[in-house]
């Protein structure tokens, strides 16, 4: 019986970037999708599936059955689990890593005979896990980007391209961060005005042609 109830449920599997604030925010979310009828699997890095654990207890993730959390390998190198991991060792594997194990997630989900859950309906992505984007492509399936930043943070995040096209970015030496150059003005970006370099997210001031969280960015 209440398997034929899940059946009938859209089902949104949500995958959060793997860093606490981000988490949040896409459980919140997850919450609201829950309250509006989704069966939901939400999906952590097994680093932080264990750190929720032990934060909350072995019975955390016991609850309704049309809410799962499951967990997939970031292939990084064991760490100290009570601190947040490198963030330019995680964007790498975000992009290197993960999609393999999310991939086979996805065919566990898909697997009616093994899962007990109705088919993946769509992903719910945060906009910083580009594998998210690669899977559901692969798939055919939609896919939603949820920006767990600020509205200027993220129009400033989409500026980087421009940014680097126009050759103001990355600085050529490190006296551009204090000889005033960071004051110059960025007039192009829609609903903002007055806005200088130094407003920008801070990986627009690297001297690295080559640095990896402005290429991730």
């Amino acid at each position: 019986m209440i398997f034929n109830i899940l059946a009938d449920k859209p089902h949104a599997v949500c995958i959060p970037g793997p860093a606490q604030s981000h988490i949040k925010s896409m459980l919140k979310l997850s919450k609201l999708l829950h309250y509006k009828g989704f069966h939901i699997t939400f999906v952590n890095t097994e680093f932080n599936h264990k750190r929720l654990l032990k934060s909350r207890g072995p019975d955390a993730m016991n609850g309704v059955p049309d809410f799962r959390f499951e967990s997939i390998p970031d292939g990084l190198p064991p760490s100290n689990e009570n601190e947040t991991q490198d963030v330019a060792a995680l964007c790498e594997a975000a992009k290197k890593n993960l999609l393999a194990p999310f991939n086979d997630l996805l065919d566990k989900l898909n697997d009616s005979a093994s899962s007990n859950v109705p088919p993946v309906t769509c992903i719910v992505s945060d906009g910083f896990m580009p594998v998210a984007i690669d899977a559901a492509e692969m798939r055919q399936i939609p896919i939603a980007l949820f920006f767990t930043i600020s509205a200027s943070s993220f129009m400033g995040f989409k500026q980087f391209q421009a940014l680097r096209e126009k050759g103001l970015t990355p600085l050529k030496d490190e006296s551009f961060l204090s000889n005033g150059y960071l004051d110059k003005v960025v007039d192009w970006i829609p609903g903002m005005r007055d806005i200088r370099l130094r407003d920008l997210p801070s990986f627009v001031r690297t001297t690295d042609p080559n640095d990896l969280m402005f290429k991730y960015c």
